[in-house]
């Protein structure tokens, strides 16, 4: 009699169990690209081609999704990060993110690089109504929910750093004669609308632009003629290449303006060793990371952590490159999203979850710097601080300022 009442108890414990579970697996829902075991995500870099600098965010990425595999994954669920080159070419991204969505069935595309090629392909991923995650661009138009509800960036947006560049020039230069050296892009005439609307009445303040294409093989002759200007300071928005090309320049010339250097370009590895450190010297720029080549954060648990990770699931790649710490983050915000999906993987819900985010750090961004996003503000980073460069690494100084530009941009 005990043995069958035990049974029973048993037999009754089972049939409640049975009961709560159904409607907690009822709930789990699944677009393409998710199941139980795995979430997959395409990614969109230029591996190759003009911009291929920026091809170890992809490397770090690819990393950072193994460690998370390794520990298990997602709630219990495999990312499968599938990446392909499109060679910083347009007609090439909108031929991989077709793959991606249709051949891949995807969940979603994140972090793809560039202003042109998520430019080519964001028409496309809205008909499909496949998110266009953390776009890596600045560009304002990737932070407009009302005509593109599927795609959202992450960094902050070029014009926010234009006017904090305007804001500490009107500030502390006002009687400077500026030049201005930018991307023939998107990006670049993005950067130069924040610079002009945030010098407002002192816009005049500019007196020579010259641009450059991508795939330009020599910037010297664009360089040569904004030294011949006259002005004392000097912008440079390209990519790192082109970047790298007109610190040196600048540099052989003898030239020494107040020099402002965007955002992107920033990498002692990539961009300022190449360009020579003597010619680097004293270049302003913008930061809301934590530099790696920067000693005070040589003992900060976050980095250390970072560069653990290096070691362990990308040993080939430079510790001394800021893109590197890029990718890490932009893959942690991912993660994020997608942890709180919970079982509610559908590209509604990865949308919706990334359109509500509150107050998220990663410990490598700088203190005080948040991501925050709603259903009408797409612009996860609204905050920088301006950083100067000693010849050997990048120190912050001035107070974290918040762009004036965020959600009141339409498109």
């Amino acid at each position: 009699m005990p043995v069958r009442f035990q049974s029973l108890v048993a037999l009754m414990a089972f049939g409640v169990a049975a009961m709560v579970a159904t409607p907690s697996s009822a709930q789990k829902k699944y677009g393409p690209g998710a199941s139980d075991t795995e979430i997959r995500i395409g990614n969109i870099m230029p591996y190759s081609g003009p911009a291929s600098s920026y091809g170890v965010i992809g490397k770090t990425e690819e990393a950072f999704f193994r460690m998370i595999n390794a520990e298990g994954g997602i709630n219990g669920r495999k990312i499968d990060f599938i990446s392909y080159d499109d060679a910083y070419s347009p007609p090439k991204a909108i031929e991989q993110a077709r793959k991606l969505v249709e051949s891949d069935e995807v969940l979603l595309i994140f972090q793809s690089l560039g202003t042109p090629s998520n430019s080519a392909i964001m028409k496309y991923m809205n008909a499909k109504k496949v998110p266009q995650l953390f776009v890596a661009s600045g560009g304002t138009k990737f932070g407009d929910p009302k005509n593109f509800p599927w795609t959202m960036g992450f960094q902050p947006n070029y014009q926010s750093e234009g006017r904090i560049y305007a804001k500490y020039i009107r500030d502390h230069f006002p009687d400077s004669k500026i030049a201005v050296f930018w991307q023939a892009d998107d990006a670049g005439k993005d950067q130069f609308k924040g610079l002009k609307d945030g010098l407002g009445d002192k816009a005049n303040m500019i007196i020579a632009d010259k641009s450059y294409e991508v795939s330009d093989p020599s910037v010297d002759s664009q360089i040569v003629a904004l030294h011949d200007s006259g002005a004392d300071i000097f912008f440079s928005w390209a990519a790192p290449k082109g970047s790298a090309q007109a610190i040196r320049k600048v540099g052989e010339l003898g030239w020494k303006p107040k020099f402002f250097l965007a955002n992107t370009a920033t990498s002692v590895a990539s961009v300022l060793k190449p360009a020579g450190l003597q010619y680097s010297k004293d270049i302003i720029s913008t930061a809301y990371l934590k530099d790696p080549t920067d000693p005070t954060w040589n003992d900060d648990p976050a980095v250390m952590k970072w560069r653990q990770f290096m070691d362990k699931y990308y040993p080939d790649g430079d510790k001394a490159n800021a893109n590197n710490l890029y990718g890490y983050v932009e893959a942690e915000a991912m993660v994020q999203v997608l942890r709180q999906c919970g079982d509610d993987l559908t590209r509604e819900n990865v949308m919706k979850q990334a359109a509500n985010l509150k107050n998220f750090h990663s410990d490598l961004m700088l203190p005080g710097i948040m991501v925050n996003t709603s259903p009408d503000d797409f612009f996860p980073i609204e905050q920088m601080q301006l950083m100067r460069f000693n010849g050997e690494a990048w120190q912050l100084f001035g107070d974290v300022i918040t762009g004036e530009v965020g959600h009141q941009i339409g498109n």
